[in-house]
């Protein structure tokens, strides 16, 4: 298994590095995408980035149940594109009987379980899993604790599989930065 991380900022060109790895690998490509067309601008970013793939790849929506839909997917002729780790974390949040009351992940045990299986799950998976995921260190400190909640999780997050990736790669203007090579 070869897992990667690709990190970065809003519009940085982390979904683009990915789907460039994806496509100069050879395998046959699956998208794992985490979006949920919510709204109709977030519908038409959606099917931006599925015009912007080439046709034959496959997407697998899986906006929650994550570790599932990789256990499923991957495989060894196969690469995976997970975009994005921040937006499933978001799903999982939101999803809670009254988000805006939380104070740490303990009253989501549902997420903590999710995600403890996402991190177990990584590491055996066959082929290669290419990560897409949000820095969200870099901004302004939330002014609303749940925001602030969500910072602090999707930053553990992120440490946590960086920490079992065999590449963490950080992009910043359409510009690559190798954090951790393989």
């Amino acid at each position: 298994m070869a897992c990667e991380l690709i990190i970065g900022g809003a519009r940085s060109g982390k979904s683009r590095v990915a789907e460039q790895r994806a496509k100069h690998d050879g395998r046959e490509v699956v998208v794992v995408a985490t979006a949920e067309a919510l709204d109709p601008e977030m519908a038409e970013r959606i099917e931006q980035h599925r015009r912007d793939r080439p046709v034959h790849w496959r997407t697998v929506e899986a906006p929650r149940r994550l570790a599932g839909s990789l256990r499923q997917q991957a495989a060894p002729g196969r690469v995976l594109v997970v975009d994005c780790l921040t937006l499933w974390l978001s799903n999982c949040m939101a999803r809670s009987e009254d988000a805006s009351r939380l104070r740490n992940l303990r009253q989501l045990p549902r997420l903590v379980d999710e995600r403890e299986a996402l991190l177990a799950c990584l590491p055996d998976l066959p082929g290669r899993i290419l990560l897409v995921a949000n820095e969200v260190g870099f901004g302004v400190v939330p002014d609303t604790p749940l925001g602030r909640l969500f910072r602090d999780e999707a930053g553990r997050l992120n440490q946590r599989v960086a920490a079992l990736a065999d590449r963490v790669t950080l992009v910043v203007a359409g510009l690559e930065l190798e954090l951790k090579a393989g």
